[in-house]
């Protein structure tokens, strides 16, 4: 136990940690000298690799001077927190990576207060020291602030510091090394084996492993991962599985270890180390594997509760079944379910329909994540606008908050100010770096942010950042307006044809362009005015008999907007849905037909 070191690896999105856990499987001879490795190697999913974020948390392990350091590599976004807690119940410590230029963001105060209430030993890495923005000492302050505003016991607040930068591949502990030409990440290995501690427990205790990952082997089946607390498990061994309501006996079929990337088979596992048991196809996150005679279940993972939820329900349009090929309802359910058994920060119920399903999520991106995989893996479905978790707390309606950080050039502060003023936002801090940038703290509701972050872009030009984190329950603060304009929708089925979106062009923006299939009550594009406005997308040019100059001119579009999922949630209202399929992403109307529409107006 005293050669393991359990440690993981905690950040805000793009500071750099999954390229330094690349340098650490390098630099460790984890691979041949001539073997061919990606680069972001732990980003194994395909939207992980397309987006530059960890959606899933992985581990992986190096050996370095007779030791084996297990490393969890966690999410940086917070709608993916739930990843986090769960795996900081597998380690004895933690590297919390923090930007030179950007400092400690959202999503950094959140990591670290989940891993300071673990009570892990924390130390803090200051990455990309070579920015020409780079302000490390005020940032390494700003890291010491966060600290103390979290209330960190003294033995935390007595973190080393390591700086780095992990696209090259080195690190120092003192600045004036960074001259030296034969730097590496030698002294972070060293600070890893001197500063986190070895893992606790003893191997002749009774069993115990809480199950905070879930993996699937094609030969063995379902996989139980966690870091074994006390006792020592074999290959052959009867074990029983602590639900949250009953004990299950099993019999461990295959066991695991990680050995780099790779996982090798462990005919024994002792207290400390990360192990993978196969035996249990019914095994979930939050489980315990303990003694099958005297068991002692763990306490089990909680996480926080989610603020957003959407209807997932069967694609009912005149498309349906054209595209995709998981169509059916049931197959929508199973999906849904086998995602809950991965991911403990989702909720599902069923609704009043049976071909509809309210998911609950942490925020928009995780359930866009999951809508996303869903169409990849062929499912066609429609997912309606997200909508924030209203709760009554003491008598009174309270609604999700987000403390949101921007940071802005000067210029564009009294924009951000007067749009943060419309959703209900209120500043709490206001901090001028003297660099030609502004950092800007609001908290505001959640239902605000729905639809903001393209107009933020917008607004700032593509120059600014914008940072968020749920920040609790507050009451409600009144009604926000939404989105301004109409929709332009579609009157009947057919191709859409230039010279008809050409004359179109007037009424407002276009989301397709010519030759795209449409139906009836499909949305073509946003009204200029705040009404929605039926339209012929399929009018063709009347030909007659009679000549004259100009009348023949090349009718000349101008390109359309894309829409993507992302824009899609943020741009439909209560009566719209997003059409999700394999190759397509359309927006539609909730009723097709304009009749039923008004009804349902009148009935509203």
């Amino acid at each position: 136990m005293q050669k393991i070191r359990n440690v993981a690896i905690i950040a805000h999105v793009d500071h750099g940690k999954t390229t330094l856990v690349d340098g650490l499987l390098r630099q460790s001879g984890t691979f041949r000298a001539n073997e061919v490795v990606a680069e972001r190697v732990m980003d194994s999913m395909d939207l992980e690799r397309e987006r530059g974020i960890t959606i899933m948390a992985k581990n992986t392990s190096v050996h370095y001077q007779g030791h084996k350091i297990n490393i969890v590599d966690t999410p940086g976004h917070a709608d993916f927190g739930g990843e986090v807690e769960r795996t900081l119940k597998m380690v004895d410590g933690a590297m919390l990576l923090v930007d030179a230029s950007e400092g400690p963001l959202p999503q950094t105060r959140f990591v670290l207060k989940k891993a300071l209430e673990e009570n892990l030993k924390i130390i803090v890495v200051i990455n990309k020291i070579d920015r020409q923005d780079a302000r490390v000492d005020e940032v390494v302050n700003e890291v010491f602030d966060l600290f103390v505003d979290l209330d960190a016991a003294d033995w935390q607040v007595d973190f080393p510091i390591v700086y780095s930068v992990a696209r090259e591949g080195w690190a120092v502990t003192d600045l004036k090394d960074i001259n030296n030409p034969d730097k590496n990440l030698e002294p972070l290995f060293k600070t890893m084996l001197d500063v986190i501690p070895a893992p606790k427990g003893n191997p002749a205790n009774p069993l115990q492993i809480l199950v905070t990952n879930i993996g699937y082997n094609n030969f063995v089946g379902r996989l139980a991962i966690g870091r074994v607390r006390e006792g020592t498990i074999r290959v052959g061994d009867n074990v029983g599985v602590c639900k949250a309501d009953r004990i299950n006996k099993i019999r461990v079929t295959a066991m695991y270890t990680y050995e780099g990337l790779k996982q090798t088979e462990a005919k024994e596992v002792a207290a400390g180390d990360i192990c993978i048991i196969a035996g249990e196809q019914n095994i979930e996150i939050g489980d315990t594997i303990s003694d099958a005679e005297n068991p002692k279940p763990l306490p089990r993972v909680v996480v926080e509760e989610p603020t957003v939820s959407m209807i997932y329900s069967v694609n009912n349009g005149p498309f349906a079944g054209l595209e995709g090929s998981q169509v059916t309802s049931r197959k929508i359910l199973e999906r849904l379910e086998r995602e809950l058994l991965y991911n403990v920060s989702l909720r599902m119920e069923k609704t009043e329909s049976t071909d509809s399903f309210k998911v609950y999520g942490r925020g928009e991106l995780q359930l866009a994540i999951l809508i996303e995989q869903m169409r990849r893996e062929g499912f066609e479905l429609l997912v309606s606008k997200p909508r924030v978790i209203i709760k009554e707390i003491n008598g009174e309606k309270c609604e999700p908050m987000e403390h949101v950080v921007f940071d802005v050039p000067d210029q564009f502060v009294g924009t951000i100010t007067e749009k943060m003023g419309l959703r209900k936002g209120f500043m709490t801090n206001m901090n001028n770096k003297g660099s030609g940038r502004v950092r800007l703290e609001f908290t505001v509701p959640s239902r605000g942010l729905i639809g903001y972050r393209n107009e933020f872009l917008t607004d700032t030009k593509g120059t600014g950042l914008m940072n968020t984190i749920f920040a609790g329950y507050q009451p409600w603060k009144g009604d926000i307006a939404g989105r301004m304009n109409g929709a332009l929708i579609a009157d009947r089925p057919g191709a859409s044809v230039a010279y008809g979106l050409f004359h179109l062009e007037p009424r407002g923006r276009m989301f397709i362009g010519a030759g795209v299939n449409c139906y009836e009550g499909m949305i073509i594009g946003e009204h200029a005015k705040d009404n929605d406005l039926i339209v012929n997308v399929s009018r063709e040019k009347k030909l007659t008999n009679m000549r004259s100059s100009g009348a023949d001119e090349a009718v000349k579009l101008t390109p359309p907007e894309i829409i993507t999922l992302e824009k899609a949630m943020e741009w439909i209202n209560d009566d719209e849905l997003i059409e999700v399929t394999p190759e397509s992403i359309r927006l539609r109307k909730r009723h097709l037909n304009p009749n039923q529409r008004k009804r349902a107006e009148k009935l509203d």
